[in-house]
């Protein structure tokens, strides 16, 4: 006899537009990252070691390790997301939900990862088309004054950096709620990406606080011989959590409609 098909998968519905949050919410996501990471922090400091060193060892493979971390970041930041949804269900953290995102949803993982890629190289390909055509332009300037001609080379290289770093944080925006829409959520790799991004620029205030809050804290985490990565890339990981639950929250359930008030006829009956 033939092995009975498993029931089909009840498909997600769809995430509810991004809601509001104000910029205070920032201190919260990171009070809530701090509060998952103290759950279980042995386990999260063995993930984030680990999460570290993939990353690392597939940095230095030779030709391709430039492209392989970028595309191989959101399945782990995934596995993240995983772990820190099992402690919000009060279940045990464990090491190996670190790879949940390579089991469950490696396919559009590994696609958000290649967008990622891509986009890293366009935006580095338009700084350097920027910056390449000011050296070009200052040194024929250069043949009629050095100064003018070194002016324009050095500011063509500063716009050039501003339009990669501008495109960066662009990339950043489309790509921070990503793994959590695909992994917690199932939505396509490209409309997680847009969604990403909608709602960063739909809370852009509140999202420019939590980027400068991180920025101080990885500044912090690297003095002591880089350990207290150890204690952040968890804390990340749970604030991106909470601040997935806070944006994509799901719409409260509206009331049914009230039925119809029957209404007296001439004749004394009712009237739907």
């Amino acid at each position: 006899m033939n092995a009975p098909l498993p029931p089909p998968r009840r498909p997600h519905p769809p995430p509810p537009a991004p809601g509001d949050v104000v910029p205070g919410h920032a201190l919260d996501w990171l009070a809530a990252g701090w509060r998952i990471f103290m759950r279980a922090p042995l386990v999260w400091a063995l993930q984030a070691l680990i999460f570290f060193v993939i990353l690392a060892a597939l940095g230095m493979v030779p030709f391709i390790g430039w492209a392989a971390a970028p595309v191989t970041l959101p399945v782990l930041v995934a596995g993240m997301l995983s772990g820190a949804r099992a402690l919000d269900r009060g279940e045990p953290l464990q090491v190996g939900q670190l790879f949940d995102g390579l089991r469950q949803h490696a396919g559009n993982l590994l696609l958000v990862g290649l967008f990622h890629l891509l986009g890293l190289l366009l935006a580095a390909l338009a700084a350097a088309a920027i910056g390449g055509s000011a050296m070009l332009t200052g040194a024929a300037a250069g043949a009629l004054g050095a100064i003018a001609g070194a002016g324009v080379a050095a500011g063509g290289m500063m716009l050039g950096v501003v339009v990669f770093t501008v495109l960066w944080a662009l990339l950043m925006m489309a790509l921070w709620f990503a793994p959590a829409l695909v992994m917690l959520h199932e939505v396509a790799p490209l409309d997680a990406m847009r969604l990403s991004a909608r709602a960063c620029f739909h809370n852009l205030l509140a999202f420019v606080v939590l980027a400068a809050l991180l920025y101080v804290l990885v500044w912090v985490a690297m003095l002591p011989a880089g350990l207290g990565m150890l204690v952040l890339i968890p804390v990340i990981a749970g604030a991106l959590y909470a601040a997935w639950k806070d944006t994509f929250a799901p719409l409260r359930a509206l009331p049914p409609p009230a039925p119809p008030t029957p209404t007296p006829s001439p004749t004394g009956l009712t009237e739907e």
